[in-house]
Order: C-alpha cells, then structure tokens, then sequence
C-alpha cells in the first residue's frame, strides 16, 4: 500500500525512494500538469501520446523535466518493435534506394459517444490525437526525414456524435525535403484501417498490421519479414528502464523532444484544415 497514491496524494511520491519513474497514462488534457507534477517530485516521467494537447504545452512539460533534471519519455511502443526496425534497418542500408513515398492508414470505428476521448475538454481533439499520430509519427521515422509542409482534409458524417473540435477523420499530407511525400488517413469511422506503405526507387516495405497491439506482420520487395513478435509494452518498459537507468540511445527517439515534433504538426494539420493552405513546417 506505501507505493499506491491517488491524485490528492500524488505529490508525496517525491519522499518515496521506491519509486524512480512514474507512467502517466491519462485522459490527454491531463497530461501536461501531471507530468509536470512528477518532475516537481524529482521523478522521471514517462507520457502516453500525445504528449500534449498542442506544441506550447508539450514544450512546458520538457522545460520542467529540464529543470528538475529528470527524464521525459513517451509512450511510442512501435519504436522498439522488431520489424519496424527492420525496416528502418534497411532503408538506412540504402536497400530501397530513395524514398519517394509513404503512405499510413490508421482507424477504427469509435464506440461509447460519452467516452472521453470524444470530450474536447479532456481529449483535445478527435482521431488525430489518438490514432492518426501513428501515421504522422510514422511517416517520420519511415522515410527517416523530417516533413518541411503539411496539408490536411476534414471529413465529418456524424456531427452529433463528432462533436465541434472532435474531427472525425482527417486526410493530410507531408512532404519532406528529399522530396519523398506522405499521404495519411486518420479516422474513429472506419475499421481495418492498419497499414504502412513505404516505397523507393529499389524497392517496398509493408507492414499490415502496422501499429495494432496484436502481432505486427510485415513484407518487403525481399520477401516476407520474420523478426520476433514480442509483447510491445514488455520490451518498451524494458528499453525505457535501459534508457533511464543506463543512458541506452534508442535506434528512434522517445524523448519529449521527439515527441514535441508531432505535436508541432498536429497544430499545422488543424491550422490547415480550418485555412485550407498549406502549411509550413520547420522541426529541425
């Protein structure tokens, strides 16, 4: 019982030497000030994504991990996954030659209207915050560049259950400065939306199922992939623990850093939905 806390007594953590990180796995609109909370407590924090609700406060929750000299980590579980790496693996090996384009698909058909991630006050946003940063996220650890323009689309079919600031699915595009384009779907209205599609001047990489909790399954122009299918979340806080303990360097980023550029093309994808235009982007 010494190690449980609720969120009266969540500050005390700090005088417990147990414990050395704290996982904040919470409605999104929480996520700033509780992280905060557990730097102010000395403790390292790990996020769930999206870190934030918008770049400014995800910005924040790295300064005060900054100053209270503890680590920030976000939950990306597919950044330790097997044959994500693989993939990154090759293309780095110049095995597909130059990127030219990447496409992720990312949905699902969206259940309880009274859940909270179709709140604005506590979600932020709709299918974008929740499953279309996969696609984003994605798309920059695939093609392994930094996008330099967004553009994005908004459709809506159920405005009673996607309420105003909840998008439904969101179309959006990015492109890189090697040229190479992404073309992403987000949505809460479609099932069986899990796929990534990489493609170069050499060769292809698929992954379908991409980013499910599930085993992930995957083929490039070689053939098929056959890397481990290990549980993503016990080698993710395996790694985290290696990060934080021994100063490990992931092959992908994880830091609030990392996550601070989806949160800056998130705020774009909404600029350009409500404008129209294409957006500009500078993440490096």
């Amino acid at each position: 019982d010494k190690n449980c806390y609720n969120y009266e007594t969540f500050d005390q953590v700090k005088n417990n030497p147990d414990i050395d990180a704290i996982y904040v796995i919470t409605p999104n609109a929480l996520h700033h000030d509780q992280v905060i909370r557990v730097a102010k407590a000395g403790k390292h924090a790990i996020c769930e994504k999206p870190m934030a609700l918008n770049a400014k406060g995800a910005q924040e929750m790295i300064d005060a991990c900054k100053a209270a000299n503890v680590k920030l980590l976000v939950g990306y579980r597919m950044h330790f996954e097997p044959k994500t790496l693989e993939i990154i693996r090759m293309r780095n090996a110049g095995e597909f030659g130059k990127i030219t384009f990447f496409q992720g698909l990312c949905g699902f058909r969206s259940g309880d209207p009274k859940q909270w991630r179709l709140n604005k006050q506590l979600a932020g946003g709709g299918s974008i915050m929740d499953i279309g940063i996969y696609a984003l996220n994605g798309a920059r650890y695939m093609i392994g560049e930094e996008p330099i323009w967004v553009t994005a689309q908004e459709t809506k079919t159920n405005p009673v259950k996607f309420k105003e600031g909840i998008d439904e699915t969101i179309q959006f595009q990015m492109g890189f400065p090697s040229g190479a384009v992404a073309s992403c779907l987000s949505t809460y209205n479609m099932n069986n939306l899990d796929r990534f599609f990489l493609t170069g001047e050499k060769g292809f990489a698929e992954l379908l199922p991409s980013t499910g909790y599930g085993p992930i399954k995957g083929r490039t122009h070689k053939g098929e992939l056959v890397q481990p299918e290990p549980i993503h979340q016990t080698v993710q806080m395996d790694e985290m623990a290696q990060i934080i303990l021994e100063g490990k360097k992931p092959i992908v980023p994880i830091d609030g850093a990392e996550a601070l550029k989806d949160m800056k093309v998130i705020d774009a994808i909404y600029l350009a939905v409500k404008t129209g235009k294409k957006v500009s982007l500078k993440l490096t």
